[in-house]
């Protein structure tokens, strides 16, 4: 296998390539991202690219000839990138990178990292949607999936080739750029004065391990791949020790003026989350992939709030 990685500068892509690294049956592996990956790899050849460069894009990827493309190249708003630039780099790079295999002639496999912010929380939706859920986005970040999961779709019918849309619950963990952990790590956490619906949220170690497991078993169509358990605002925030802060209409506006200016800008998925909850039926993950996730959520969240304890003033500030 020959294999391309979008977005391998990111801490769940580097995790990737190492993990293929380490892989027998992968013969050659390359990158693109806007940043180099966070480790030293061994195998893997990086280029400095921001998926904005149409042209830079294509002629990396073709040039590698890709059998296999994984599609991490999704950007979160408020991870990595702001929300403008992260949809418009998640749009363009997804069809930069769909067109250069087309254009190599050697693909076999798509595997894209996508999430269950697809299925929405509009009136009436599923509170667990499975696989079989039309995808409803009701958030931003939600259609941006959709729209990437759709030009795979789109590439692979017109390659001959399976795509695995891997919809992964909200992806936590130490180190990485999560604009859901950085609320929850806050001093102070906004949460719906009502009471809130219950949400999932996954480890980045299982969503790389997933992600692997996708490359050699190729299922084809969507797979949910989100940790076991759940939480609500207030049982996320008093797992760290923060206080919980009552808010309601015109308040939330509020509470993102005060999260940004505490290094935490408060996305609309985040929002969505902490209001309407988000949850997804995960149980095919193991039927699909071979591997499931070993880290439950309530797991993950304290795991986050440990590690928060522990880093250094100043660390895990948003990308610029």
């Amino acid at each position: 296998m020959r294999v391309a990685v979008t977005g391998m500068g990111g801490e769940l892509g580097t995790r990737v390539a190492l993990l293929l690294e380490g892989r027998d049956d992968v013969d050659a592996i390359m990158g693109v991202d806007l940043e180099p990956p966070r480790r030293h790899l061994r195998r893997a050849e990086y280029h400095r690219v921001d998926p904005r460069n149409r042209e830079r894009m294509i002629e990396a990827i073709a040039d590698f000839a890709p059998t296999v493309l994984v599609h991490l190249g999704v950007y979160e708003p408020h991870a990595r990138s702001g929300p403008r630039s992260a949809t418009t780099r998640t749009a363009v790079g997804t069809i930069a990178a769909l067109d250069a295999c087309l254009d190599a002639g050697t693909l076999e496999a798509v595997v894209v990292r996508s999430g269950i912010e697809v299925y929405g929380r509009g009136p009436g939706a599923p509170a667990r949607p499975d696989e079989t859920v039309a995808p409803d986005p009701t958030c931003p970040f939600g259609e941006s999936l959709l729209h990437a999961e759709r030009v795979a779709l789109d590439g692979g019918a017109r390659a001959g080739v399976p795509v695995s849309l891997l919809r992964f619950a909200p992806v936590v963990g130490p180190h990485f750029p999560s604009p859901l952990g950085r609320v929850l790590r806050l001093p102070a956490v906004p949460i719906p004065a009502l009471g809130s619906s219950r949400f999932c949220v996954l480890h980045q170690e299982d969503a790389a391990a997933a992600i692997v497991a996708a490359v050699t078993r190729r299922p084809d169509g969507p797979v949910n791949v989100v940790g076991s358990g759940a939480v609500s605002a207030l049982e996320a925030v008093r797992l760290g020790g923060g206080v919980p802060v009552p808010t309601w209409g015109p308040g939330w506006m509020l509470a993102a003026v005060g999260t940004e200016l505490a290094g935490a800008p408060l996305a609309d998925h985040v929002v969505e989350l902490l209001t309407r909850g988000r949850l997804a039926d995960g149980d095919r993950a193991q039927e699909l992939l071979g591997v499931a996730p070993v880290h439950t959520t309530p797991e993950v969240v304290a795991h986050l709030h440990a590690w928060a304890a522990l880093q250094p003033a100043g660390a895990d500030r948003p990308a610029a």
